[in-house]
């Protein structure tokens, strides 16, 4: 059953004041990549790298985020949505709360991507962890491949199931051609400004 008689309640306390006390700006840094492209490690690199300039962060991770809040959720095209839906107003709630949020999702569908977007407006940064199909699934971290190839997991994207190519992200990184350390000098480079911003 849908919410019904529900009002936005305002608060004495608001985003642009937290981001006074923290003295960055919020964002979610949306990680988009096939399985194995480096989403997860980049995106921890970079956490590490923010933490250490004192800036307040958190990661949603795909697998984290399954065995909690979305564990209730397949993989069919209608589950993957919802469960990119329930992260982005998950992170549209961490960035009213001044946290740089940080997003590792294979999110391999545009349409999905838009809503994520539209959701939560210019706090969205799309990151394309950009490695080759050939890439991934030589390096299968997590043997997904492998069973994914013996049709043991059906809907695996990239063998299976379609990946969408992001079009225009914000930014994009080559995992198999850059260091773990250029792409979170890249990253950085882009996103300092904003997160000082009108402070």
């Amino acid at each position: 059953m849908k919410s019904t008689n529900v009002k936005k309640q305002a608060f004495q306390v608001a985003r642009d004041l937290r981001a006074q006390k923290k003295q960055h700006q919020s964002m979610v840094l949306w990680f988009v990549g096939l399985s194995g492209s480096g989403k997860s490690t980049v995106s921890d690199a970079l956490e590490a790298f923010l933490f250490e300039k004192h800036i307040d962060t958190y990661t949603l991770d795909g697998d984290n985020i399954r065995m909690g809040l979305n564990k209730d959720l397949g993989f069919t095209v209608e589950e993957r949505s919802e469960n990119i839906r329930r992260i982005a107003e998950v992170g549209k709630l961490f960035t009213d709360a001044g946290t740089v949020v940080l997003t590792a999702f294979i999110t391999p569908m545009h349409q999905d991507r838009q809503r994520a977007k539209a959701i939560l407006g210019e706090d969205y940064v799309e990151i394309y962890v950009n490695c080759p199909l050939e890439v991934c699934e030589a390096r299968d971290v997590k043997g997904l491949y492998a069973r994914a190839r013996k049709g043991e997991i059906p809907n695996f994207t990239g063998i299976t199931a379609p990946f969408e190519v992001p079009k225009n992200p914000d930014i994009e990184i080559k995992t198999n051609e850059q260091s773990v350390d250029e792409c979170v000098v890249q990253i950085w480079n882009t996103i300092k400004n904003r997160l000082t911003s009108t402070l």
